[in-house]
């Protein structure tokens, strides 16, 4: 299975949001997507998991056309995207949130088995797993978000900033958790990330986005390595 997206043009209005993008991510692997504010990162999820429409060209997971299908339709392909801002339903218990991400599994029998692996990636969550989402902190937030995510048992994970406003320490934990679970899980990975660094460690691929358009593709150990994209976006 894989991830192959093709000369991707999205229009805001008058602007071209995203120009031209092309990339490729295959089965088991986590593609982290940097690059400055405005640079499309957001918006280039958004449209892969059909919240945006496109302009121009293609994109297809496992043969199937991602541009021209609803959200739910994409979720049933086994594609799941977790948003920008920590996205839970304050009102309910951590295990209902957890529990709303099984919806849309076609078999719901196997829905316990995925909560208990959730619960054991994210030992905190167990722990306060009938407490309201409300009272969390908010890299459990961040934790909850991703494990409903989980929940509907993805094939392809698309991650918008999941470090965004948490504490150095807790970064450190959530995106371990991703790099455990994208091997554990075999799930394939897209991680739109400012956090440039601590994405580019824990990936595979890496993919430069600079005002919508790719300046650079590469193994995330070569672009860590690379003197313009330290200078430019890693900050050394």
């Amino acid at each position: 299975m894989t991830l192959v997206v093709s000369d991707l043009c999205v229009d805001h209005g008058a602007i071209r949001a995203i120009s031209g993008v092309c990339f490729e991510v295959g089965k088991g692997q986590l593609a982290a997507v940097i690059g400055a504010n405005g640079a499309g990162k957001t918006t280039l999820l958004r449209t892969l998991s059909g919240l945006k429409s496109t302009s121009s060209g293609t994109a297809f997971w496992n043969g199937h056309d991602l541009l021209h299908a609803k959200p739910e339709q994409l979720v049933r392909l086994g594609i799941s995207h977790v948003s920008e801002g920590k996205s839970v339903i304050p009102e309910l218990t951590v295990e209902e949130n957890l529990n709303l991400g099984a919806l849309w599994r076609s078999n719901g029998a196997e829905a316990p088995a995925t909560l208990i692996q959730v619960l054991a990636t994210f030992p905190r969550l167990a722990e306060r797993r009938s407490q309201l989402a409300d009272t969390l902190s908010g890299g459990e937030r961040q934790m909850l978000a991703i494990g409903r995510a989980l929940m509907s048992k993805p094939e392809l994970l698309l991650l918008d900033e999941p470090s965004l406003g948490l504490a150095p320490l807790v970064i450190a934990q959530i995106f371990q958790s991703i790099r455990d679970l994208t091997s554990a899980m075999g799930l394939t990975v897209v991680l739109v990330e400012q956090n440039a660094m601590s994405a580019l460690k824990i990936a595979d691929i890496g993919i430069v986005l600079n005002l919508g358009s790719v300046v650079v593709s590469d193994t995330a150990k070569n672009l860590i390595e690379n003197p313009q994209v330290r200078a430019a976006y890693l900050g050394y």
